[in-house]
């Protein structure tokens, strides 16, 4: 039942709801929700969803209104009030109230002949045939139908605002999403030691390195601190199973000349796309002149939560 309540809801979206949600596109002020009982909780979903897509919003308790609470709509904001039936003895105290602010009043309710309906400047049509508990008296029905019109008003208003992937993360920074978009190389590795030897160091000296900042590779540099290769775990486990004598070689024997590197610039996600690409577990960071700043492994990645 509740399914079909939904799927009725499309025939709804309509001219009404429209110009609803322009009228919240144009609008300088905030969204309102407010309700009562189960209509309370949904709104309050709303509110977050509206929130986090790009439309500010609050939610007042329709209870709370009538003591004080009415002092935080502005008159150009647009007060959404959710009612299944339009006609409770709270709504129509609130209503009159808060035609007074000078807002336009949104119904978005289950009876368009109710008195919340003919007193509001729009209509958001929640109309259910009935509750899906035997009774027909537990909101069940009646409030799905209302979180998904809330939905398909926040949707609108995202979609009418092109707001994308970017505008999404700048509201949850602390979440994946925006940590893959905002989050930069300079953010991950400087908790890294930085392994680094000469070309001439000893294969001693490298597995030394290796192992005490353990980070499964080691840097090899010029005086200067430039780049001249990388020697990995993979390096030296290929130089044991080709017999070699590890007393007479050093680290540019057995250094890789061409290892994948990154900029500290760049992009936290990137770093992980080229560890994949090229199926690796670390990257050497360098600046533009290929000066070794460090190195960013893969549990660095996996401990941010982006991969």
């Amino acid at each position: 039942m509740e399914a079909r309540s939904i799927e009725k809801l499309v025939d709804y979206i309509d001219q009404e709801f429209e110009d609803c949600v322009r009228a919240i596109l144009s609008s300088k002020g905030r969204v309102v929700i407010t309700g009562i009982g189960k209509s309370a909780n949904i709104g309050l979903k709303i509110v977050s969803t509206l929130n986090s897509t790009g439309t500010p919003s609050l939610f007042m308790h329709a209870a709370d209104a009538i003591h004080g609470d009415l002092g935080m709509i502005q008159s150009e904001d647009i007060v959404i009030c959710i009612s299944k039936s339009g006609n409770t003895p709270e709504i129509k105290v609130l209503v009159p109230l808060l035609k007074r602010t000078g807002s336009k009043l949104v119904a978005l309710v289950g009876n368009v002949k109710s008195y919340l309906a003919q007193n509001s400047d729009f209509i958001l049509n929640a109309t259910v045939d009935r509750e899906a508990d035997p009774n027909d008296l537990a909101p069940t029905t009646s409030t799905t139908a209302t979180l998904a019109l809330g939905d398909a008003l926040a949707v609108s208003l995202l979609s009418c605002r092109d707001f994308d992937k970017t505008d999404f993360a700048k509201l949850h920074p602390g979440g994946a999403l925006g940590k893959k978009l905002y989050l930069k190389v300079a953010d991950v590795y400087p908790g890294n030691e930085l392994p680094s030897v000469g070309p001439n160091a000893s294969v001693n000296d490298v597995i030394m390195e290796i192992s005490s900042k353990r980070l499964g590779a080691t840097a090899v540099t010029d005086d200067d601190g430039k780049l001249l290769g990388v020697v990995t775990d993979g390096d030296l486990r290929r130089m044991l199973n080709q017999n070699l004598d590890a007393q007479s070689l050093t680290a540019k024997d057995i250094m890789s000349i061409s290892p994948k590197t990154i900029n500290e610039d760049s992009f936290a996600i990137r770093a992980f796309e080229l560890m994949k690409e090229n199926n690796i577990t670390q990257t050497i960071v360098v600046d533009e002149n290929l000066i070794v700043k460090g190195i960013i492994h893969l549990h660095d990645l996996l401990r941010e939560g982006i991969v």
